[in-house]
């Protein structure tokens, strides 16, 4: 499993120009699901994304995490996070899980993350979305759950 994230002042996606998901301070979540992705990765990068102490403290030290700062996530699946560019110049995404699995790990994704308190919203599984943000700092994290 692989995932963008953004540290974010503001998110939105929208769908055929009506607002489906937002955030306010918190996080901007790119999650891409691949082949093989078991429920252990899902629940790895869950709670790495949840506890990444990437917020500001008393200090300016990065040193909060995402609850520490009462902030939310806007989660968008993403399976361009797997497109393999070394050959050519087309993208391959053979390395993304098929559209009905990889659904089912984007739902327990956002399910497991708001069973744990944080607010939580999302686009929709396979639509065209525009997303907009304020990237703040800017901050960004990529993170994998395979070595």
């Amino acid at each position: 499993m692989r995932a963008v994230v953004q540290r974010v002042t503001q998110a939105d996606v929208k769908i055929e120009g009506e607002v489906r998901g937002k955030t306010e301070k918190g996080f901007l979540v790119l999650l891409g699901v691949g082949n093989g992705d078991t429920e252990e990765d899902m629940k790895y990068i869950a709670d790495k994304i949840i506890n990444l102490r990437i917020f500001s403290d008393e200090n300016d030290k990065m040193n909060l995490s995402l609850a520490d700062v009462d902030g939310g996530m806007l989660v968008i699946s993403q399976f361009t996070l797997y497109g393999d560019c070394l050959h050519g110049r087309r993208p391959y995404f053979g390395d993304a899980m098929e559209p009905e699995g990889a659904n089912d790990m984007y739902e327990k994704f956002v399910a497991y993350v708001r069973s744990k308190g944080i607010h939580t919203e999302t686009g929709e599984f396979g639509a065209d979305m525009q997303v907009t943000l304020t990237n703040d700092g800017p901050v960004t994290i990529i993170l994998e759950s395979k070595k």
